[in-house]
């Protein structure tokens, strides 16, 4: 990561701070959990890809020597609300039944399973009110406002990361095709990271045709990034992930390396990286969505 990028996501991890203590001021007992779940450090790719797709729909012209406006890394936030919730829930005995998340215990084994599953139930409407006191601080339309909201709501809900979710853990120990991992894929992964992409250029009042380039970027780098994830569990470290692996291996998983192997797996998320940045060629302010692109492909944790 550059030293630019990795500067936006300490502003990233600032906002998250301050918001949630603003937030959270008169929810105890439930904020000490969520602050465990979502002050762990990660990657913050999800704020970063909204923040870097308001800049490349902005354009360089536009965007100039401005910056960008504080509420923006508010409205960002909603997104990565809405991740720290799956991660809670994907955690569970219930679900894949972990012990370790971002080199912390996972919520169910430090505070208990009803106080995991609670805690996750209140970051979905944290995760509102974020794009809601971005968009504002933003002085975006109702409008504009409305769409944004729908957009994570999409992403997230039955047809997006939830749908996903359950297609995951119906197919544990089954055969099934290509064509439905990818379904899986597409659900539990991408169309969240590529709603982060929507939700930017929307936010920058750009035209449709961007919008759809930049949904289109966020679907294939989403599908690649779940792609390495798969790959990762297989070759990475625990120490290095901050999270125990083979576990897809051991819960009878279907993933990219066992229906192509590692090395067709390898083949996929370089072609899927190919993809995505097809679709920023007319962009010339997108170099942070390359740079974030490039990180998903070559990461290591």
């Amino acid at each position: 990561m550059t030293p630019e990028l990795d500067a936006a996501r300490t502003a990233v991890d600032e906002e998250l701070s301050a918001w949630l203590g603003e937030a959270l001021r008169e929810a105890e007992p439930i904020a000490d959990p969520i602050r465990h779940a979502v002050l762990a450090p990660g990657k913050r790719i999800r704020p970063l890809l909204m923040i870097s797709a308001w800049e490349a729909a902005r354009g360089s012209e536009r965007n100039g020597g401005n910056g960008r406006p504080p509420s923006l890394y508010r409205l960002a936030l909603g997104p990565e609300l809405v991740h720290a919730y799956s991660l809670i829930h994907d955690d569970l005995p219930c679900m894949d039944d972990d012990d370790l998340r971002r080199g912390r215990p996972t919520l169910h084994v430090r505070y208990g399973e009803r106080v995991a599953i609670l805690a996750g139930a209140v970051l979905q409407p944290l995760a509102v009110r974020a794009v809601g006191d971005g968009a504002a601080g933003l002085e975006l339309s109702d409008g504009v406002t409305a769409r944004l909201i729908v957009t994570l709501a999409r992403a997230s809900g039955g047809s997006g990361m939830v749908g996903g979710q359950l297609l995951d853990l119906l197919a544990e120990r089954e055969d099934v095709s290509f064509g439905t991992l990818e379904r899986i894929h597409l659900g539990k992964t991408a169309r969240l990271i590529a709603a982060c992409c929507t939700m930017g250029a929307v936010a920058a009042r750009a035209s449709a045709e961007t919008v759809d380039r930049l949904t289109r970027f966020g679907l294939a780098i989403g599908l690649a990034f779940q792609t390495v994830d798969d790959i990762l569990d297989v070759t990475g470290s625990s120490h290095r992930m901050g999270k125990i692996g083979g576990r897809d291996e051991a819960l009878g998983k279907a993933t990219t390396p066992s229906l192509l192997g590692l090395a067709g797996a390898r083949d996929r998320a370089e072609q899927l990286g190919r993809e995505a940045f097809r679709e920023l060629a007319p962009f010339p302010a997108a170099h942070r969505l390359r740079e974030i692109g490039r990180l998903i492909l070559e990461r290591d944790r």
